[in-house]
């Protein structure tokens, strides 16, 4: 149990750098957690884990560097205490149930609302585990609740976008320009420009970063290319 007016420490280990600074953003808005290290680079979280003592590391199986499972691995041997929170994919479920094994205590599907992500890591501090946007007190009880996570998902919402601007917010996501979109789908700037305007209004969002967040946590990417 987390002492009154003590913040989680938290190492935050996320590949795409505008999600990771979104998130760590949104996670320090809440007093009761604190970021202690972040990296998009597996390498580097065995060496934070023992340099800064986090109590909880929010892990993408996608991170550069290390595989995924093998990193998990490595950080449950290297501190006993530290409760592992794995950022994944639907296209990860074949691989979550050897991510509890290795000794993870929740998982959150990227496309979940942040307000998912802030639960689970207080639901991993109190002990328990976490699958999707439940907390469960036994693993067993996870493994019975993972299947049924992801069999059975409702049509992708695309919020009135067209395929052209569903592409746009894709590249946005992945870090281009106006000038890099443009050269990529052949367009010119000016279009560009239209287009993310557009997609702003649509979507309800006011930057970049809004919008990467908000794509990400809908599932509006890894659809699109």
């Amino acid at each position: 149990m987390q002492k009154a007016n003590q913040r989680i420490r938290i190492l935050l280990a996320e590949s795409q750098a505008i999600l990771r600074e979104g998130l760590r953003h949104l996670l320090e808005l809440e007093p009761d957690l604190q970021i202690t290290g972040e990296t998009g680079d597996g390498r580097e979280v065995i060496r934070l884990v023992a340099e800064r003592s986090p109590e909880v590391a929010v892990v993408d199986l996608q991170l550069l560097g290390v595989p995924g499972l093998q990193l998990l691995g490595d950080l449950a041997a290297t501190d006993k205490k530290l409760r592992i929170l794995v950022l994944a994919t639907a296209d990860d479920k074949e691989v979550v149930a050897e991510a509890f094994r290795l000794g993870a205590r929740g998982v959150v599907l990227k496309e979940s609302a942040a307000k998912v992500l802030i639960q689970g890591i207080r639901g991993v501090i109190e002990g328990k585990y976490w699958v999707g946007d439940h907390s469960v007190e036994t693993l067993g009880q996870e493994l019975q609740y993972f299947p049924r996570l992801t069999e059975t998902e409702p049509p992708p919402r695309t919020f009135g976008l067209t395929k052209r601007e569903l592409e746009i917010v894709a590249a946005v996501v992945a870090g281009y320009s106006n000038k890099e979109i443009a050269r990529k789908f052949l367009i010119s700037e000016d279009t560009v420009k239209h287009h993310v305007t557009n997609v702003f209004d649509k979507l309800g969002v006011y930057n970049r970063l809004e919008l990467a967040l908000f794509a990400i946590h809908n599932g509006l990417v890894g659809r699109q290319q």
